[in-house]
């Protein structure tokens, strides 16, 4: 009897110790709607584990509106939705789409891909863009742009963020990212 007692004890730790890590995990580097993820990866040739990090980077994986009116998890605004919406079939755009996460991180991977496409590749350049505008990439050097170049300090720290949580999603959600 004891030893049963002593198992399901040492057991139960074992259990709460996972489940309290992924816990931690949720809080620390959170990951919801990997399944929308994994296929905009897919149909968009990007890495899952930079759009989480962009996610991360733009809302911690919350629905919200910025100051500057840019909604949903990937920080979309209105004005790119818009743009997107034409470009992508001319489909009826209304602003409270953002916050569906469908739609928010299918125009925002959008986006992410066409500023790779517009930047030869170069992703400081795309992350840059994606945060400050590509009017500031392109006054900062254009797809020759390195970090260093960048004259906003907070876009040189989210670009460090992106960099940073990519390799987190990468090392801890290979598996849910499809990778």
């Amino acid at each position: 009897m004891l030893v049963a007692v002593v198992i399901g004890v040492v057991a139960g730790l074992i259990v709460s110790r996972i489940d309290f890590g992924e816990a931690i995990r949720e809080v620390t580097l959170p990951l919801r709607h990997d399944d929308i993820i994994r296929q905009q990866a897919q149909e968009k040739d990007l890495d899952p584990a930079l759009i989480a990090a962009v996610i991360y980077a733009e809302s911690r994986f919350q629905d919200q509106t910025s100051n500057a009116g840019a909604r949903g998890l990937m920080q979309v605004t209105p004005a790119t939705a818009r743009a997107i919406a034409q470009k992508s079939g001319g489909v009826t755009f209304r602003t409270e789409d953002l916050s569906d996460p469908d739609i928010n991180i299918r125009y925002g991977t959008y986006h992410l891909r066409e500023l790779l496409d517009i930047y030869d590749g170069n992703m400081i350049a795309a992350l840059a863009a994606y945060n400050a505008g590509s009017g500031n990439v392109d006054s900062w050097g254009g797809p020759t742009l390195q970090a260093a170049d960048i004259e906003f300090p907070e876009t040189r720290a989210y670009i460090d963020t992106v960099l940073e949580k990519r390799e987190e999603y990468r090392d801890n959600y290979a598996e849910d990212l499809g990778l």
